[in-house]
């Protein structure tokens, strides 16, 4: 079954916006990693919240 309506890949392109700027990458990837930092410790807050208010 087949329902893509694509039929060839021929002509093709792929845009890489940010593949020749090393500051954007940079601001990106300290970006990525800030959200993932802050999560992991709002996750730790809550959860040391949360058990206190079980003892």
């Amino acid at each position: 079954m087949n329902v893509s309506p694509i039929t060839t890949w021929e002509g093709t392109e792929a845009v890489f916006t940010f593949a020749d700027s090393p500051l954007a990458i940079t601001v990106i990837l300290s970006l990525s990693i800030a959200v993932t930092i802050g999560t992991v410790i709002a996750s730790i807050k809550h959860e040391n919240d949360t058990y206190i208010d079980y003892k």
